[in-house]
């Protein structure tokens, strides 16, 4: 069980070890064509990508879990998380690998020269996430050597290595891949359910800071760890599920794991409104909320994750529909009508972006900033069930100021960006720019 597990010394030693190499992102191109018709053979590839791969990203998380500013580290919700962090790498580096003879593993070596996957982008909202006061990101201060620079080993990056295609269409493969794949691929479902609950539980923690401190706000620093860990928590999740898709469902034209190659942009957003007019009625007890006007091409497709782009377009037209009611009032309706929420979908060269502009009032300038911030909310008396396990995409009308800045960073995670621009007295325009060319790898800090 979770809350018996302790972090050994022995345990620690790995941890420091695997979080002095650096993470390899990838992009969401490179994972579509990756995906597209894996073989045994390329699941196994991903299978030990993942098994080198996941580690890493756990551990620099352990690793900074341990290290909070302001004896944040100490709270009892973030000694769980770090916990569940921590059981979780164990299990990756102590699962056994697959026993293959010698001409099956230099077969999984090779690499056809029909293969290619492109070369990935620098994301461009790394710089965002950087905190220069961090080791890792401040490699200007340490000194270079053979291996990497200072402490930081250096990887083989993604475009170099062939360690995610396997030439294996015409191989037989054992059984005993097929066992190892399955066996892997239950253990990071289990992985996966086991962290469900983080990002409430470490807002649980913030929570615990707060009172213990008897602070009004989080600090800069507290608020540039949080953009990285539930930065890194997004890109962790998507590798998990993007893997449990591949190994357990059927496959589909249309999609290589939980990303849609023809994700059609209308369609999520129109059911993106419906779930949050829904949720907007049952809140305030109304008949009928404010109407949304949808302007969007009706056949416009790109790849991404249905998922993640339904979560940002939903939080942000919650927040408008709530603005509206709340300057309007609960009946409105029924003496003059509310003034409609835009949505405006238009395609460029290298983005989609997507407009929500509200007639709510507006924020106040000075207050803009704040927006951004975790904890930050116009709703009273913040607290969070102990036996809440609510997921990412599991949200009330308001709730504990997380909406904003996690929306910015799904956004960001595949490149794009979102940016809100208010007039006080009048209302709110937010805009999401979603990355069209999916050549941007993974921002990770």
């Amino acid at each position: 069980m979770s809350a018996a597990f302790r972090i050994s010394p022995a345990l620690w030693d790995k941890i420091h070890h695997f979080a002095s190499f650096p993470q390899t992102g990838v992009s969401l191109q490179q994972m579509v064509l990756f995906g597209q018709h894996p073989s045994q053979g390329t699941l196994l590839k991903a299978s030990q990508f993942l098994a080198e791969e996941l580690p890493v990203r756990l551990a620099h998380r352990v690793k900074e879990l341990d290290e909070l500013p302001h004896n944040l580290s100490d709270m009892p919700s973030i000694r769980k998380v770090k916990n569940w962090y921590a059981q979780s790498f164990e299990e990756l580096i102590n699962f056994p690998p697959v026993q293959l003879p010698q001409h099956l593993r230099q077969q999984l070596s090779s690499t056809g020269k029909d293969i290619f996957l492109p070369d990935s982008t620098p994301n461009p909202s790394l710089a965002a996430l950087q905190d220069h006061d961090h080791p890792l990101f401040n490699l200007s201060r340490l000194k270079g050597n053979a291996n990497g620079i200072g402490n930081v080993k250096l990887r083989v990056p993604l475009e170099r290595s062939t360690r995610y295609y396997a030439k294996s269409s015409s191989i037989d493969w054992p059984p005993s891949v097929l066992d190892y794949n399955a066996r892997f691929t239950r253990m990071l479902e289990a992985i996966k359910r086991r962290h469900d609950p983080t990002v409430t539980t470490v807002a649980q923690g913030v929570l615990e800071w707060k009172r213990s401190q008897n602070a009004k706000n989080i600090g800069l620093d507290i608020q540039a760890w949080l953009d990285r860990f539930y930065m890194s928590r997004i890109g962790i999740r998507f590798l998990i599920g993007q893997h449990v898709a591949l190994n357990t469902q059927q496959p589909h034209k249309d999609y290589v794991g939980i990303i849609c190659t023809k994700a059609n942009v209308h369609d999520i957003v129109q059911e993106a409104i419906e779930n949050a007019r829904f949720v907007c009625e049952e809140h305030y007890a109304m008949f009928k909320g404010p109407p949304v006007q949808l302007i969007c091409p009706p056949n416009l497709i790109f790849p991404y994750v249905p998922g993640h782009l339904s979560h940002i377009c939903f939080e942000l037209l919650k927040n408008s529909l709530r603005a509206v009611v709340d300057r309007f009032g609960h009946d409105a309706q029924d003496e003059k009508p509310y003034p409609p929420i835009k949505v405006i979908v238009v395609e460029g060269k290298e983005d989609i972006t997507i407009k929500i502009t509200d007639e709510g009032g507006g924020i106040p300038r000075s207050a803009i900033p704040l927006i951004w911030t975790y904890m930050y909310t116009t709703m009273t008396g913040q607290s969070i069930d102990q036996d809440f396990q609510a997921s990412d995409f599991q949200a009330p009308m308001a709730g504990f100021g997380y909406g904003l800045p996690l929306s910015r960073l799904y956004a960001r995670y595949f490149g794009g960006d979102l940016r809100l621009i208010s007039m006080e007295g009048y209302g709110t325009d937010v805009y999401i720019h979603l990355n069209r060319l999916s050549s941007s790898r993974e921002p990770l800090p």
